[in-house]
């Protein structure tokens, strides 16, 4: 059989089927393997292993292709807003006027939050890390919406998608109040998703709040960058945790913190803390870029290569050119950007990173962004999460209507053998 894998074990032969991809992606089929050799695989970080199939997001490390539903990621961030990528991730297909207009009008009629979730956020010292803060507000929605999402019921199936695309920009905007010490903003109705979201952000008190569309334009394709990334680590933790059946909220919860680790959501932070840290020993990016190089250094440039592309990050390419727009706008003369600057340009035209192919990534230029709009640092992880929530809800959604089986990795032991008490 020329569609399958031999394999050979204590003189006997097993036969495993390969399955294809709709982008001719191939796999062995191995969940027989146990039951047939007794045998495991044994894969640390999963990093050959498909977990799952799925129709939402096709990612080609290789050749830097990145497509949603089959959307490429220029195209969609060049043409479609946020919320028109959002429907389509979640439902399937980019929507029509009405029903867009439906999704924003339901959107806008669940954009209120209860007062008593005030109580959680103010339990929280003014130094709790934000994202921890929106984990538990997440968590919190369970309480105030008990009942169980009925997978097979297309009416609470949008109910509960509805109320978490309404509520989670409001949870997250606060956790950035928090922060800053603002007090709290409500939902303008009247704007559009993303303009609403710079207005919950960013809208003083004894100000009237105009939304700059350079800055707007920019959220937009930041949000449109991180909506979902294939099997990732926080995507494979909302996979997983629903797969015990567990509701959209409290699995969203879960993904909201494995995105905190700054190997995952949190690297766009570590990006602005290793420049900071830069500027504190004097601002000598040429004297960092050696630092990098040298195998016995211990310095790692944050921000540059990525675990999957093995070419220029796409989604880099698209967000370099919003980064230059928004410092050119606001003017930004910070000493943290230019060191940034200076990194970019010298890894752009260094032959040891070109070989390596160790371009900016997208949480180089994100972190950039987020820290012209005066964003905290420890906020960046949660503009990541914003993006991320249609990416977390149709994944969600995707592995609960195909009744995938409850996540349950094996292990080789290796401990100690059985001992006497």
């Amino acid at each position: 059989m020329s569609d399958s894998v031999k394999l050979t074990y204590k003189n006997k032969e097993f036969v495993f089927p390969i399955i294809e991809g709709s982008e001719k992606e191939k796999g062995i089929d191995i969940k027989r393997l146990r039951s047939q050799t007794g045998l495991i695989t044994y894969d640390p970080g999963y990093k050959n292993t498909g977990s799952c199939t799925s129709e939402i997001t096709f990612l080609n490390g290789e050749e830097g292709i990145l497509r949603y539903r089959g959307y490429s990621i220029e195209d969609l961030c060049e043409k479609a807003s946020f919320l028109e990528v959002a429907y389509m991730l979640i439902f399937g297909n980019m929507p029509n006027s009405v029903e867009l207009d439906l999704f924003n009008k339901e959107i806008r009629n669940e954009s209120l939050v209860d007062e008593d979730l005030k109580t959680i956020l103010k339990s929280f010292p003014k130094t709790a890390h934000p994202m921890g803060v929106l984990s538990s507000l997440t968590s919190g929605l369970i309480a105030f919406n008990p009942s169980s999402v009925d997978i097979d019921s297309d009416f609470d199936m949008r109910e509960a998608i509805i109320m978490l695309m309404a509520k989670f920009p409001i949870l997250s905007s606060w956790t950035h109040r928090k922060v800053k010490g603002l007090p709290l903003n409500y939902a303008n109705t009247s704007l559009s998703y993303e303009d609403n979201l710079a207005h919950l952000l960013f809208k003083l008190p004894h100000q009237d709040y105009e939304p700059n569309p350079i800055i707007v334009n920019a959220l937009n394709k930041l949000l449109i960058l991180h909506a979902d990334h294939e099997q990732n680590c926080s995507t494979s933790t909302v996979r997983i945790v629903g797969s015990s059946h567990a509701g959209l909220f409290a699995s969203v919860s879960a993904g909201i913190s494995a995105l905190w680790g700054p190997l995952h959501g949190g690297a766009n932070q570590a990006v602005i803390e290793m420049l900071e840290a830069i500027k504190s020993d004097g601002g000598d990016t040429k004297k960092y870029m050696n630092k990098a190089k040298d195998k016995n250094d211990p310095f790692r440039l944050m921000g540059f290569g990525h675990r999957v592309y093995k070419n220029f990050d796409p989604r880099a390419r698209i967000i370099k050119k919003a980064a230059d727009e928004v410092l050119n706008e606001l003017g930004v003369n910070d000493p943290i950007l230019d060191i940034a600057k200076n990194l970019e340009q010298e890894a752009l035209v260094d032959p040891y990173f070109i070989e390596r192919k160790l371009y900016p990534n997208v949480d180089f230029y994100s972190g950039i962004i987020y820290r012209a709009l005066g964003i905290p640092t420890e906020m960046f992880t949660v503009m990541f999460a914003l993006g991320r929530l249609p990416g977390w809800i149709a994944q969600w959604s995707e592995m609960r209507k195909n009744n995938e089986p409850i996540g349950r990795p094996r292990q080789i032991y290796s401990g100690k053998n059985h001992r006497t008490f």
